[in-house]
């Protein structure tokens, strides 16, 4: 019964505060060993491949159709690769495949790990806002980004292989499916997200500094596009499992 709880067994909501996401382009070949063989990355150019840090602060987040004041207050950190998967009826899916997820919370890292794949683990989240930045740290993550508030139509980043915003705008999300994928049965868990009113706003980092990414010891990545999203219903659907091959 408990790998069948993992499979993500009923519809979630929250309300997404705010949510800021980092996207770093990597040459395609330093993600490939990083994903299952059911899955493909989406590239650009046919040379990057991507990997989003997402960090979330949470509302309310419950099994859909719960009252709102059984919700809980979550910071959620997701570190997630851009991924294609062509289902049974032969539709091309874009989605995210999460490598790494923390939480502030043991509550919450307690729960994901019983009905999710995602292997949460807790860490200190500091959150500092002022008129002219807004810095997010970790001392345990050892991870520090921090956003120049004073920027109002902010530029793409520095070597962004993207030429443009409009560009960039379709590696910003939402990606509205996750894949997770079942090596000894060759099952694919599919659970997609719907959201509303998902505007992207472009921010400048002024200050970057990952330990996880580290850890990946890659080469010849960058920061490619950068922004902050906020107030905004998210739910998840239930999960949707099939056989791949």
């Amino acid at each position: 019964m408990l790998p069948k709880l993992k499979n993500h067994p009923f519809a979630v909501q929250a309300f997404f505060k705010s949510s800021t996401v980092l996207t770093f382009a990597v040459p395609k070949e330093q993600l490939q060993d990083l994903i299952p063989e059911c899955l493909t990355l989406d590239t650009f150019k046919d040379k990057w491949a991507f990997v989003a840090v997402a960090m979330v602060q949470t509302t309310g987040l419950r099994p859909k159709g719960f009252p709102k004041f059984m919700g809980n207050d979550f910071f959620l950190i997701g570190y997630r690769i851009f991924v294609r998967y062509t289902n049974k009826k032969g539709k091309n899916l874009r989605g995210l495949y999460i490598i790494k997820s923390e939480t502030d919370k043991r509550k919450m890292a307690f729960i994901g790990n019983i009905f999710t794949h995602y292997n949460y683990t807790t860490t200190d989240v500091n959150l500092k806002t002022t008129n002219d930045k807004t810095e997010i740290s970790s001392q345990h993550s050892n991870f520090k980004i921090v956003v120049n508030n004073l920027e109002k139509e902010a530029e793409l980043p520095l070597n962004s292989p993207f030429e443009n915003w409009k560009e960039a705008r379709r590696f910003a999300g939402p990606l509205p499916f996750t894949f997770t994928y079942n090596d000894a049965t060759k099952e694919v868990l599919i659970i997609q997200g719907v959201r509303q009113n998902w505007k992207p706003k472009p921010i400048k980092i002024e200050d970057c500094s990952i330990d996880f990414l580290n850890t990946l010891s890659l080469k010849n990545h960058v920061l490619a596009n950068a922004f902050v999203i906020e107030n905004i219903p998210y739910y998840w659907k239930k999960g949707e499992i099939e056989l791949w091959k």
